[in-house]
């Protein structure tokens, strides 16, 4: 049986409704298939990163502090904005307040995972550049009032970018069911500065550095030296898990940028960037399906996620005194790593 041809009007009855997006039927399927599937993946498993940082108190650590607010960004992404995404055809159908509260998470998530990756790449520049300060520097209280400043100024950021539009979100609409906003070129140069070239430009100074000196000491460790000479003439050593915490991290943020790169890009050709939910595009889903993409290479690199997800799974976690579980064969000390 063939499928039914749905209406050109996102709204027959209203003469100056939007036109439904179409597209083959098998295209279509293919596409909710599996972009459907990415969207249950992205859920799960950040989830399950939320879930095993929050219940075990021995994954109360500063670095893991920062991996939930990361991870807390990538649900929100999964859970609310990529299903609005996906079902988006060109009409939107449950009113101007939910267009303007569905484009501001969208703003804020982003500068949210922008600023988790600036904040990452600062630990471990410390972590491995300043070890002996580490613990005094970087203390659970400064992470999360750090976490906290975060999402306050993703927030403002997010609020000045589309102030005209959330106090009347029909004023770029140019048919009745659009969910469009409208970003001035001035307005996005900010944007593009504050979330993504400044932040680039940081973490590659950071994370320079830390190479620098994690190849150091992985020659000190081929060399039997246990020690490295830092600038201040003092002699420290540096944790063979503090460099592949730093490894990890630093997939994670390469990761990031490569999937921010093609929208950026995108926004820095056009001389108006028109972002919401009326833009589906490539570059859209690629910077959002990296929410997808952190919590499988913590699957890959850590130990103790892989750990925490059969204590879950097997529903260990329900037992009296799980949230002391030891993951035996793991450092208390490093256990994050």
């Amino acid at each position: 049986m063939e499928a039914l041809e749905e209406p050109g009007l996102c709204f027959p009855h209203i003469n100056t409704s939007c036109r439904r997006t179409r597209r083959p039927y098998m295209e279509t399927m293919l596409m909710y298939s599996v972009l459907s599937c990415i969207i249950v993946l992205t859920v799960i498993l950040n989830l399950l990163v939320i879930i095993s940082i929050s219940h075990f108190r021995r994954l109360h650590t500063t670095t893991n502090l920062l991996l939930l607010s990361l991870a807390v960004s990538d649900f929100i992404m999964g859970l609310w904005e990529m299903p609005f995404l996906l079902h988006y055809q060109g009409c939107w159908i449950l009113g101007d307040r939910m267009c303007a509260l569905n484009t501001f998470l969208s703003f804020l998530l982003v500068s949210v995972s922008v600023g988790c990756m600036v904040l990452i790449a600062i630990d471990r520049y410390i972590a491995i550049c300043d070890p002996m300060f580490y613990t005094t520097r970087v203390t659970l209280t400064r992470v999360k009032l750090c976490v906290c400043l975060c999402w306050i100024f993703s927030g403002v950021h997010s609020i000045w970018m589309l102030r005209d539009f959330l106090k009347q979100p029909d004023i770029f609409r140019t048919c009745y069911g659009e969910c469009t906003v409208v970003v001035t070129f001035a307005e996005g140069l900010v944007d593009l500065i504050a979330t993504f070239l400044g932040p680039v430009l940081i973490i590659a100074i950071l994370y320079s550095r830390v190479f620098v000196v994690a190849v150091s000491q992985a020659r000190a460790m081929r060399s039997h030296v246990a020690v490295i000479t830092l600038e201040r003439s003092q002699t420290v050593k540096v944790k063979k898990s503090e460099i592949k915490a730093a490894r990890t991290l630093g997939i994670v943020i390469i990761v990031f940028l490569l999937c921010s790169c093609p929208y950026y890009s995108f926004a820095i050709a056009a001389e108006s960037n028109l972002v919401g939910a009326s833009t589906s595009g490539i570059e859209i889903w690629l910077m959002y399906i990296n929410s997808s993409l952190n919590p499988i290479i913590y699957v890959f690199s850590y130990q103790w996620f892989r750990k925490t997800i059969k204590y879950i799974v097997s529903l260990q976690i329900l037992q009296p005194g799980s949230r002391d579980a030891s993951f035996s064969k793991l450092s208390a000390r490093y256990v994050s790593y």
